[in-house]
């Protein structure tokens, strides 16, 4: 499937289940990375704008880059009419923005499905000089409890494609290149999700290698699923955990 369509069926579960960002993360990036309510931010990649609207919370004017108009969609009616958001149809390699007419580029859980020569032009292109480019994931722990170990082994088993495109599969060698030579620099944040197995069903059904009904593949899945959480859960949960990654520098 196209990388930009596979969320059109999943928007729904996607806005409700998947993760925000934990306030240190974003305190980092007015505090250190230098983001301002003056700067000008161009969201790569924003899904349904779970990211932009952090950063629209702090009072910066944010500029949404999406091509899934459905996932665009639902970015622009969780903004509530903001006069600082605004979403555009276009693409990491082809945004569709002016020359130089950005302070900082934010990808977050995005950068993993770009073409990186054609994006890494492109965001030189439109970011002002000096401006630097902020590449964010929150980063699912694997192992540490028999949930994360035994959800990781369900996703290898039962999963499409999950191995093809685990954003684990960008290097820290990949990441280095993509910046100027000694420019990047990075952080790490705790963050967590506490579901009951609705919440787990949905957060697994909201990625794109989880199979939808009608595919062999799902209700084997969704049992399995139902048996680890059994096997896991305490007062009714279990805790997704994770590493809130954040790479950033000039392009």
């Amino acid at each position: 499937m196209n990388s930009k369509e596979r969320f059109t069926s999943r928007v729904d579960k996607y806005t409700k289940y998947r993760p925000g960002y934990p306030s240190e993360a974003i305190d980092y990036l007015y505090e250190t990375v230098g983001i301002g309510e003056s700067s000008e931010v161009l969201d790569v990649g924003a899904g349904t704008g779970i990211f932009s609207r952090l950063l629209l919370e702090r009072g910066t004017r944010v500029t949404a880059v999406e091509p899934n108009e459905a996932m665009r969609e639902a970015a622009v009616a969780a903004s509530q009419g903001n006069p600082r958001f605004r979403a555009v149809s276009g693409s990491a390699e082809e945004t569709g923005q002016p020359a130089h007419a950005y302070d900082f580029i934010v990808c977050a859980q995005a950068f993993h499905w770009f073409d990186r020569m054609a994006s890494q032009a492109e965001f030189k292109r439109v970011l002002k000089p000096g401006g630097k480019a902020v590449l964010v994931w929150n980063t699912r722990l694997t192992s540490g409890t028999p949930f994360l170990e035994g959800y990781e082994r369900l996703l290898h088993e039962l999963g499409t494609d999950y191995g093809r495109v685990n954003h684990r599969n960008i290097s820290h060698d990949m990441l280095v290149s993509f910046f100027q030579p000694g420019s990047l620099k990075e952080a790490r944040f705790v963050n967590r999700q506490v579901f009951d197995f609705d919440g787990v069903a949905g957060r697994l059904l909201s990625s794109s290698y989880a199979p939808e009904p009608g595919d062999p593949r799902h209700e084997p899945m969704m049992q399995r699923l139902r048996e680890l959480f059994d096997r896991n859960e305490e007062n009714g949960t279990v805790k997704f955990d994770y590493e809130t990654e954040v790479y950033w520098g000039e392009v």
